[in-house]
């Protein structure tokens, strides 16, 4: 079981869409995925469609336990998302007293990692959403993984938030028995502005072995996508953004991330072949361009295609 974090201590910078969208692939290319939503916001759990507010156990359950003296059940706590191969340990906005309440109880900081132990026979990937702040919560998923992205919007500010997100790797690094390989990915890339660009130079001069060779463009297929409750490569399988994912993913992967047909309204299939032209030709570098957010017929993109979601 392989085991990814997606984290970064600012917010708004792609961390949710990068685990659902990755996570969504996955699940599409067969491989049993476990989302986990270590956010106090909720955002990964609001995005397929379950209220953080109201959600009983998932991630929380599983500190309690710990604090209790009780062993942590990760499978009790699990629940499906409706789409084949993709399951969900939902948050709760409680996690934010975690650090209050057990943030200097000795063995806090293992309680995922124990947990992800006991579902190993269950899932292929396993993709943490951390919350965009260092504390008892993203320590716990850096313990538990085995790789970190670091999704990083192309804009100035974001890259201060980087240099804090890498020092913090560092240490966590010296605290390990194994490295803690990272990749920052750059997010919410415009080429039609000033900033995005110059950001992005920036960002390949100062972590030339760390950036991702690509990037992922802006996309409003990606908000849509959120609003059906289902992964962006579900409901808009040809956006620019979903095959921004599927290329980092393929790197990830060290291969190519092989399509499935998808069903859309109508009954009108999109086979892999045209998916492959459109990967082609839209995930290079330069694909910056804005989404326009309108819906097209079965000739482009999908609108709510079910990609085996229910």
């Amino acid at each position: 079981m392989k085991i990814w974090a997606s984290a970064n201590q600012k917010g708004g910078v792609g961390k949710t869409t990068t685990v659902v969208c990755l996570g969504g692939l996955l699940a599409e290319a067969g491989h049993p995925t476990l989302l986990v939503d270590l956010d106090p916001h909720g955002s990964l759990t609001g995005y397929l469609g379950r209220d953080p507010e109201g959600a009983e156990g998932g991630a929380y359950a599983l500190f309690q336990a710990a604090a209790q003296g009780r062993a942590a059940d990760a499978g009790a706590s699990i629940v499906e998302t409706g789409c084949t191969g993709l399951s969900l340990l939902p948050a709760r906005t409680a996690l934010a007293t975690l650090d209050r309440q057990l943030g200097t109880r000795e063995g806090m900081g293992l309680v995922i990692a124990r947990a992800l132990a006991g579902v190993a026979s269950r899932f292929e990937f396993v993709l943490i959403d951390c919350p965009p702040m260092l504390g008892i919560l993203m320590v716990n998923a850096l313990a538990a993984c085995e790789r970190v992205l670091i999704p990083v919007q192309t804009e100035y500010l974001a890259l201060h938030g980087l240099d804090r997100m890498v020092r913090t790797l560092e240490m966590v690094t010296r605290a390990r028995p194994q490295p803690l390989p990272a990749l920052i990915v750059p997010t919410l890339f415009d080429r039609r502005t000033r900033a995005s660009p110059e950001s992005l130079r920036r960002l390949r001069e100062r972590y030339p072995e760390q950036a991702w060779r690509s990037t992922i463009p802006v996309d409003t297929r990606f908000r849509e996508a959120s609003r059906a409750g289902v992964p962006p490569s579900v409901a808009y399988p040809r956006a620019r953004g979903v095959e921004a994912y599927r290329l980092l993913l393929g790197d990830l992967l060290d291969g190519p991330v092989p399509d499935r047909a998808v069903v859309v309204p109508g009954g009108v299939g999109t086979d892999s072949a045209s998916i492959a032209s459109q990967s082609t030709r839209s995930a290079a570098p330069e694909m910056g361009r804005q989404n326009s957010g309108e819906t097209v017929s079965a000739a482009g993109e999908s609108s709510h295609g079910n990609g085996g979601c229910k």
